[in-house]
């Protein structure tokens, strides 16, 4: 049975930092594509940064890039999401999702399995 349990989320003041951690079980971890995505009250789901390990890279939203970094720890089957620079905004669950193995995409209709998420609050 596939698992994704995410963990690490909180709240923390505006400019400082979170780690997210998605621990997968279940799954052929390193075959398979990981998305972070993320989702605040009223606005659509976003893709944040994505894995691929056959296509050999990492990608970030716009939004993110420079401040959230994504590595993944194959051997413990975990992939990791760290959040610097955060911006006060609406609270927002951050999901780890399975993606197909040739496909790091950030769009959220992609994603073949969901995890139940982990809540980030930006506030001081």
């Amino acid at each position: 049975q596939v698992q994704l349990v995410e963990s690490g989320g909180g709240l923390v003041q505006p400019g400082g930092s979170l780690r997210l951690s998605c621990a997968a079980y279940g799954v052929t971890f390193d075959y398979y594509s990981i998305g972070w995505f993320r989702h605040a009250p009223g606005k659509e789901r976003e893709g944040v940064a994505s894995t691929s390990t056959i296509l050999g890279g990492t990608y970030y939203a716009d939004s993110v890039q420079g401040r959230f970094t994504l590595s993944r720890e194959n051997a413990k089957h975990t992939v990791y999401l760290q959040l610097n620079s955060l911006k006060p905004e609406y609270p927002a669950v951050y999901y780890c999702a399975r993606l197909h193995p040739l496909n790091a995409t950030l769009d959220p209709g992609d994603v073949e399995f969901w995890g139940k998420g982990t809540l980030v609050t930006v506030s001081s």
